[in-house]
Order: C-alpha cells, then structure tokens, then sequence
C-alpha cells in the first residue's frame, strides 16, 4: 500500500471509529481487526501503519471529529493529494479537525493533581501494560519470559514498549498473562477479593477486571453483566484461555 493508501484506509476505519461511539458500538482497536479481516492483500506493515495512523488521529482530536477525513486531514494533510486508492484533495471549505488533550466536558471533572504536566500524556502512544494470571503464574515469571518492567503499583502488572506483540506469544495464548491497564488491574485489587465471595461487575464490558478478579480469587464466583451484549461477548474467549 503506498502512504495514500493508507491513509485512505484510516479514514474508512475512523468513519467507522465515530459511528460507534455515536451508537455504543465496538471500540477502536475491534473495528481496525475487523477492517482487515476483510482486506487480506494488505500485509502486516501497512496493517500496522494504518492502525498507527488511526489511533494517532483518535488521541489527536480531543473532540469527536465530524468524520475520518478531517481527523486524518489534521495529521497527514500532504498525503490528501488525489493519488489513485489515496485519499481526494481537500475542497475549499474543508477543515481539519482541531487538536486538543481533553474534550472540553471533561476539563471541569478532572482531579486539580491533573495538571499541565500530565495532560500531554493523553496525546502519546501508552505502553503495553499485561497482568500476569496470579492463579498460575507469579509476575517474576512472566518478567523473565517476556521481559519488560513491573508496574508502579499493582503487584499484577507487567509494562511492555508500546510497539510490543504479545497475542501471538505463548503466554498470552495459553492464558498466564492478559492485557489490561495498570489502573484496571488496581480497581480489582482494592476490592480486596476473596475466595467463596460472590462478585458482581456491573459494567464489565469484555470483562478485563473481571477476569482479574477471578485469578485473584480463584473460589469465588465473579458475576460479569453488561448491557451491551457485543461487548460482553468478548469474555467468553478471554476466560477461556484461563
């Protein structure tokens, strides 16, 4: 795919990325798998550049962009220059949507130790943070196997770069380590479960904490409920690995 392409390409996915969440649809990162289940030419270079692309136009656009072309026409607007599979010029009255760190709903709500240092984080690609399975594996273990740092503060947490590929190693395949967030994993641990406890996540979405709380208390019975039944049905798959 040349760069045009790609960009092209990117531009489908973030149509697709504002659909969803307008109608509580799949998250991104579902909607990029899905693209290019579809779209088998294109090979495991160009897949990762247009996903690049897409989440960089994502974390570029604090507000929900109006659709795919003005998100990307913020990042790569010298790439819009009509080339064949590329994306068509942009018309006069065309804009690009505008760059921010917070959607201005949001900036009341923040804690006041969110401050100017940390907002920039939000634009930068985050590390890959996994949990190691505790029901089966120790963190030390899954440090030596697959290297990287602990976390700050969860004893679960391990913190890969963020260009890392762990769904295809043996680790992840066989359930002893699962991605999740630092922050998630630290939800699970305050509650504080415990075997023979009943569990009750609300929202558990694809079920991260959930299944977090589940290794963390094997004896326990963890009732995982969402109201969108796409979401949930992705943790069937992942409590299967365990």
């Amino acid at each position: 795919m040349t760069p045009q392409a790609r960009v092209q390409a990117a531009v489908e996915i973030v149509d697709e990325v504002v659909a969803s969440t307008r109608d509580d649809g799949p998250p991104a990162d579902a909607i990029v798998t899905a693209y290019f289940k579809t779209r088998r030419y294109a090979g495991s270079k160009d897949r990762r550049a247009v996903r690049e692309l897409v989440f960089q136009a994502v974390r570029h656009a604090s507000e929900r962009p109006a659709n795919g072309r003005s998100a990307l026409l913020a990042i790569a607007p010298e790439l819009f220059d009509s080339s064949p599979h590329g994306p068509a010029a942009p018309h006069e009255r065309e804009r690009a949507a505008e760059a921010g760190l917070v959607p201005a709903w949001l900036q009341t709500e923040l804690s006041p130790l969110v401050g100017a240092q940390e907002l920039p984080a939000l634009i930068e690609r985050a590390p890959l943070d996994l949990r190691a399975n505790v029901a089966r594996a120790t963190r030390d273990a899954m440090l030596a196997e697959l290297g990287g740092e602990p976390t700050r503060v969860s004893p679960w947490g391990l913190r890969l770069p963020p260009d890392s590929r762990i769904t295809d190693h043996p680790a992840f395949a066989t359930g002893l380590v699962e991605v999740q967030d630092e922050g998630s994993q630290l939800v699970a641990l305050a509650c504080e479960p415990a075997s023979g406890q009943r569990i009750v996540d609300l929202c558990a979405g694809a079920g991260g904490k959930a299944l977090a709380l589940a290794a963390a208390a094997p004896g326990a019975e963890i009732i995982a409920c969402d109201t969108n039944r796409q979401r949930l049905s992705r943790l069937q798959p992942r409590a299967a690995r365990r």
